[in-house]
């Protein structure tokens, strides 16, 4: 065992004693804060373009409509496939699209319908990039290292959501929005030299036997037998529906609610950051420890519900930041431990495919939550609608605990 990898276990940081984790790891990392660089640069792009936020939300929800309808294919795809290859051809994708926007920003030649067309084959390039990516690290690092690898992208995840758009606020104001495209456009090349430089087993892509069709139905097949895998995946769709879409709402929390406007939505906006990074170093720290993954994964689950009920009664800033950073905190432990017990249920020939079950729910259901709450909160205000989902999601996990022990005592 190298320094670095006796390092990375003394530390509780068992993902990184993994060669091939490592690379991904710092690829990844240089990538996501490119990646938040780009969202910020989209949505301020398409606002110039248009002045309309109807265009803003449209060019979110094209964005994630291609997850929405092809993630469930990919999962197929992602049990046929050599994985890292195909991981590989998707950051390209995402690389000339982001080369794309710059070029036509810096020529002078974009305009809307370019942007929202480049949205949606990004979007569909992420239906197929985020399966195949979930199923690819634990042949990176074993079961063994899985939660810990699991709770370390997401701490990378959330600590470039906090990076990226300070520095994306900054190009804009000083160099112009194309910046935010082309350096994010730079960012995949340590994603893909990454990825080149793993050593793998040579050609382990499974024997294709049978019709994209047939690989479905033996999934479907599957979660229907598997009672606890079929209970975490409606799980994760209900939380999806009715909890995460709070982070849509705090635009108008902040403004209509706690009466602060923009500096107001910033103060939340770090707090959701600072919340998930914390909850997910915790998990990643903690995964070697922790044996009663099932019943903490519902305690997160819980917790979030109930938070949500009480930030949405909050009325004072500070307050409001502290349980927002609890919310966030607990939603990411559901989470994390949510992923591993998925990813550790399946068997190795179906986990791709039991992965694009879970990128749709997860990722492809989102905006029916989003549009859900902005229809409601409409009618009956932005705190109870929070506070409706918080009692949605608090009640599903209780039965869910109470209906299926399985879960409980994984």
């Amino acid at each position: 065992m190298t320094e670095a990898a006796t390092g990375a276990r003394r530390y509780g940081f068992g993902a990184l004693a993994h060669r091939n984790f490592r690379l991904f790891f710092t690829g990844q990392g240089i990538s996501l804060v490119g990646t938040w660089m780009q969202n910020v640069g989209e949505g301020w792009l398409i606002l110039t373009l248009t002045n309309s936020p109807f265009y803003v939300g449209l060019t979110a929800a094209l964005s994630s409509v291609g997850v929405l309808l092809f993630s469930l294919y990919a999962g197929v795809i992602a049990d046929r496939v050599d994985k890292r290859r195909f991981i590989i051809l998707m950051q390209l994708a995402f690389m000339i699209e982001a080369f794309t926007v710059s070029i036509l920003i810096w020529t002078n030649a974009i305009a809307v319908w370019q942007v929202l067309v480049l949205a949606t084959t990004l979007g569909i390039a992420s239906a197929f990039d985020i399966p195949m990516r979930q199923a690819f690290v634990v042949e990176m690092v074993g079961k063994d290292d899985l939660m810990n690898a699991i709770a370390l992208n997401s701490s990378l995840f959330n600590a470039a959501r906090v990076i990226g758009p300070a520095i994306a606020g900054l190009l804009i104001g000083t160099v112009g929005i194309a910046w935010c495209y082309f350096l994010n456009g730079l960012s995949y090349i340590a994603v893909i030299a990454g990825l080149l430089m793993m050593r793998l087993p040579y050609d382990a892509r499974p024997p294709k036997t049978t019709s994209a069709w047939t690989g479905f139905r033996e999934v479907l097949a599957y979660l229907r037998n598997d009672r606890r895998l079929r209970v975490l995946m409606i799980l994760t769709a209900i939380l999806s529906v009715f909890g995460f879409p709070y982070i849509a709402m705090m635009p108008v929390f902040a403004r209509d609610v706690l009466n602060r406007g923009a500096t107001g939505y910033g103060a939340l906006t770090s707090s959701i950051g600072i919340g998930a990074v914390i909850g997910a170093l915790g998990i990643a720290l903690a995964s070697a420890r922790i044996r009663a993954r099932g019943r903490l994964m519902l305690i997160g689950g819980t917790a979030f519900g109930i938070l949500l009920i009480l930030f949405s009664a909050s009325r004072v800033l500070a307050l409001s930041m502290v349980l927002l950073g609890f919310v966030v905190w607990a939603m990411i432990v559901n989470n994390s431990l949510t992923n591993t017990l998925i990813q550790t249920t399946a068997p190795d020939h179906l986990r791709g495919r039991v992965m694009g079950f879970y990128s749709f729910v997860f990722v492809g259901m989102a905006p029916f939550g989003a549009f859900l709450f902005g229809v409601v909160a409409e009618h009956v205000g932005v705190p109870t609608t929070i506070a409706a989902g918080g009692v949605i999601v608090t009640i599903t996990v209780a039965i869910a605990r109470w209906l299926v022990p399985e879960i409980r005592n994984a």
